[in-house]
């Protein structure tokens, strides 16, 4: 079978180990799983291996990721992460559950559930200083009062987001207070609210060092399944597989050259002044190998070379390497392990193929679409 390049290869079974591992260790406080699948375009294989490994929900922050997994037949119920008011009407079609902070948008979900004739059930989003997406605490209680008397909206839960925009990390004291804002909640209203989501892949070590989890019961996972680790510290989780996915690049040329540019220096293709530019270290001769992958394809940052070798720069086309220590022949291959960004950029690249490889399954590749694209007329 001819293997695609660039390609990320895909372990369903280390996916899949990830998850049983996580949902073993935080169902032993009664914390129940979402495995987020936004890093992976809503991949519905992916999505599967998740549930097949104990998550109870897929939430994914794009309507059309849900509306892919919707239509694959996933059997889990499906949260959208991110509600915006001119996708309501498709929130209703397509998704179980959503996150919510605004009235506004709480009305406007109502209107399609009663066409639909469907009961929609929301999680209130509380700020808790990330400053993200939230409710202020100050303002729980009345906005609850107000989101009651909507029709066809069920409150099912709140929950906060850490660790994000604001690297605001999760503590005794944030997980204390949405714990408290969740018995407020339930004693004003005399409601249960049936989940308290706490966070995400960043709550790895609150977990593992507060006592109680309080009112907490479930956690929104997608970095800690498909890459190993916790987000507080980018360290990788005992037990965890830390190389499910894998980015196979080719080599295009490979020669020796100085590793000084040498003549007047401008601004790059993306606009660094020359004084703005890393600095250069001038080596000498070296020999140096250009991949067939760049800017256009996935965020180069992201990748960590699996051959200790130094990624000099990329362009939107061309990732160059110092291969000193290597003798690469045109058209071998190269692989890198990727970080969240990498991991994000390439699964959303339309010039990626993705291949899943494992010992006990039939390799299968999904080639990118865009090798089916029809050259333009001329």
């Amino acid at each position: 079978m001819k293997l695609f390049l660039p390609r990320i290869e895909i372990s369903l079974s280390q996916i899949q180990a990830n998850a049983q591992v996580l949902c073993d260790l935080y169902s032993r406080k009664g914390i129940s799983l979402m495995g987020v699948s936004k890093a992976v375009l809503g991949e519905p294989a992916i999505a599967e291996a998740m549930i097949r490994g104990g998550v109870r929900f897929i939430a994914d922050s794009r309507i059309e990721n849900i509306q892919r997994m919707k239509k694959a037949g996933i059997s889990a119920r499906l949260v959208l992460l991110r509600t915006a008011l001119s996708q309501a009407e498709s929130v209703i079609e397509s998704a179980d559950i959503s996150l919510n902070t605004e009235i506004e948008t709480l009305q406007r979900l109502s209107y399609y559930a009663e066409a639909y004739r469907k009961i929609h059930r929301v999680i209130i989003m509380v700020e808790l200083g990330d400053l993200r997406e939230g409710v202020m605490p100050c303002d729980l209680v009345q906005f609850i009062r107000t989101a009651l008397l909507i029709p066809y909206i069920k409150i099912i839960g709140i929950g906060c987001n850490l660790a994000c925009y604001g690297g605001i990390k999760p503590s005794s004291k944030n997980m204390r207070m949405l714990s408290d804002l969740t018995e407020i909640v339930e004693n004003e209203f005399n409601i249960t609210l049936e989940v308290v989501s706490g966070g995400n892949s960043a709550n790895y070590e609150w977990y593992n060092s507060d006592h109680t989890n309080g009112k907490i019961n479930n956690l929104r996972i997608g970095e800690s399944i498909l890459l190993g680790c916790e987000t507080v510290n980018r360290q990788p989780i005992p037990g965890l597989h830390t190389h499910a996915f894998q980015l196979v690049a080719e080599v295009i040329e490979s020669k020796q050259k100085p590793s000084l540019p040498f003549g007047e220096r401008c601004q790059d293709a993306f606009g660094t002044v020359p004084n703005q530019a890393p600095e250069i270290q001038d080596r000498g001769i070296r020999q140096r190998a250009i991949i067939a992958l760049g800017r256009q394809d996935i965020l180069t940052s992201g990748l960590k070379s699996n051959d200790r070798l130094k990624i000099l720069g990329s362009s939107s086309d061309h990732t160059i390497l110092d291969s000193q220590n290597h003798s690469f022949q045109i058209g071998d291959e190269v692989s890198f392990s990727l970080d969240y960004g990498g991991l994000l950029s390439a699964m959303t690249s339309p010039f990626i193929s993705k291949q899943f490889v494992d010992p006990q399954r039939h390799t299968v590749m999904v080639p990118s679409p865009a090798m089916f694209r029809l050259p333009a007329k001329a």
